[in-house]
C-alpha cells in the first residue's frame, strides 16, 4: 500500500487550530462562571425568599396500627411552578424516610442566570464562545486527518481530541433540541479543557502513519463510533453526578435539614429531570456500544485472524458493556431506581474511563500501538 506523506504544513495548522479552540474554550469557561457567580444575585435570591416563606400543607394520615405521619412541602418557584416534597416518618419504629416528588411534577430551577438579566447575557456570550471553539476544534481535528490523509484518530492524541470534541458537540446538540440543559455548559467545557490540556501536553504525538494493522476502513467505523460513545456517555455521567448532588439536597430540605450552596442547588433542574436525562442518554447511547464492541471484533478478525482473544482492551470493553446492562437493567427494575442505579451509572462510566487512559497507558497488549 502507497502511504501518502506528512503534509506538515497542515499538521501546523491542526495544532494551532487546537490551541485557538482551548483558548476560546477558556473564555466560554468564564462567561459560564459569571452566569453561575452573577445569577445568584437575582432571581435565586427572591425564589430563596420565597422558600423562607413558604407555604407548608401537613397531612397527617393518622393511621393508628402503622403510626403513619406525612408531611408535604409545597415549595413556590419563580417560573410559577411547584415543587412537591414529601417527608414520611415512622411514629413507631422512629425511622425517618423522604422522598422527592415525582421528576414530572417537581419544577426544575431557574437556570445558571437564576433570572439575572446580565447573568443571562453572559450564559449565552457563553454558549457563542462554546461553538466558536467546537467550530476551531473541529477544524483541528479535520486538518490532522488531512495532514495524512486518513482517520484523525489512530493514536491517544487523536483520540483524546476526537473525545473532547464530541462531548461539546454533544452538548450543543441537546442545546438545539431545546433541552434544559445550558448547566451542562461548565463542566463540559471544563472536562474539554482538561483532556485537551492533557492531550496538548502529555499524550502528544507528531503527526504520522500508522501501523499497518490500523490502516484498515474498520479505523472509521469502530473508533468513530466509540468516540460518540464516549462523548455521550460523559454528558450522562455530569447529569447523574448532579442529579445525586441535587436528590440530597432535595431530601434535606424535605427534612427540615440545614443546606449548604443552596442558591446552586436551586438553580439546577429537579433530581426527576436530571435522573431521567442521564437515563435516557445511556440507554440511547448503549446500542452503539454495543456495535462498537461488534465491530471491533470483526476487525480483530481480519487484522489477527481471531475475533476474541480476551486482549486488555477487549475485556474491559465488555466490562464496560456488562456495567452499562446492569445500569440500565437496574433503571428499569423499580427496586433499584433513583440513587442505587445512578452509583451504578457511575460506576460504568468509571469503566469506560479506564478502559481509555488505564489499558493504553499502564498495560500491555495487542492496542499498545495506540501510542502515548
Amino acid at each position: 500500500m502507497l502511504l501518502a506523506q506528512v503534509n506538515t504544513q497542515l499538521a501546523d495548522t491542526s495544532n494551532k487550530l487546537i490551541y485557538s479552540a482551548m483558548a476560546v474554550y477558556t473564555l466560554a469557561m468564564f462567561a459560564q462562571m459569571f452566569e453561575w457567580t452573577f445569577g445568584s444575585k437575582g432571581g435565586v435570591a427572591v425564589r430563596s425568599a420565597q422558600q423562607a416563606t413558604l407555604a407548608e400543607s401537613v397531612s397527617d394520615s393518622a393511621d393508628a396500627a402503622k403510626g403513619v405521619r406525612k408531611v408535604t412541602v409545597t415549595v413556590a418557584s419563580q417560573g410559577g411552578g411547584t415543587t412537591t416534597l414529601t417527608r414520611t416518618a415512622l411514629a413507631d419504629a422512629g425511622a425517618t424516610t423522604v422522598t422527592s416528588g415525582r421528576g414530572e411534577d417537581a419544577a426544575d430551577g431557574v437556570g445558571p442566570a437564576g433570572g439575572s438579566e446580565k447573568a443571562d447575557l453572559a450564559g449565552r456570550i457563553a454558549i457563542s464562545f462554546t461553538v466558536l471553539g467546537m467550530l476551531l476544534h473541529a477544524g483541528g481535528v479535520i486538518a490532522r486527518g488531512l495532514s495524512v490523509m486518513r482517520w484523525p484518530w489512530g493514536n491517544m492524541y487523536e483520540f483524546s481530541c476526537a473525545f473532547a470534541l464530541m462531548m461539546v458537540a454533544t452538548y450543543v446538540g441537546l442545546l438545539a433540541t431545546k433541552k434544559n440543559v445550558r448547566w451542562l455548559g461548565l463542566p463540559v467545557v471544563i472536562a474539554a479543557l482538561l483532556f485537551l490540556g492533557i492531550a496538548v501536553t502529555v499524550l502528544y504525538t507528531d503527526s504520522e502513519q500508522l501501523v499497518p494493522a490500523l490502516h484498515s476502513y474498520w479505523l472509521g467505523i469502530h473508533v468513530s463510533t466509540a468516540i460518540v460513545c464516549g462523548g455521550a456517555f460523559f454528558a450522562a455521567f455530569i447529569a447523574t453526578a448532579t442529579y445525586l448532588l441535587k436528590d440530597r439536597y432535595e431530601h434535606r430540605l424535605a427534612a427540615g435539614l440545614t443546606v449548604r450552596a443552596a442558591n446552586l442547588m436551586d438553580r439546577l433542574p429537579a433530581a426527576g429531570t436530571l435522573d431521567k436525562l442521564s437515563y435516557r442518554i445511556n440507554a440511547l447511547v448503549f446500542p452503539l456500544w454495543t456495535f462498537t464492541i461488534i465491530a471491533g471484533a470483526i476487525w480483530a478478525e481480519a487484522a489477527w485472524g481471531k475475533y476474541w482473544e480476551w486482549d486488555p482492551k477487549e475485556t474491559w470493553s465488555f466490562i464496560t458493556w456488562v456495567a452499562y446492562a446492569a445500569y440500565l437493567h437496574a433503571r428499569a427494575t423499580a427496586g433499584w431506581r433513583g440513587r442505587k442505579a445512578a452509583y451504578l451509572a457511575l460506576l460504568a462510566f468509571a469503566c469506560w474511563l479506564f478502559n481509555y487512559y488505564g489499558v493504553n497507558i499502564f498495560i500491555t497488549g495487542k492496542h499498545s500501538y495506540a501510542g502515548v
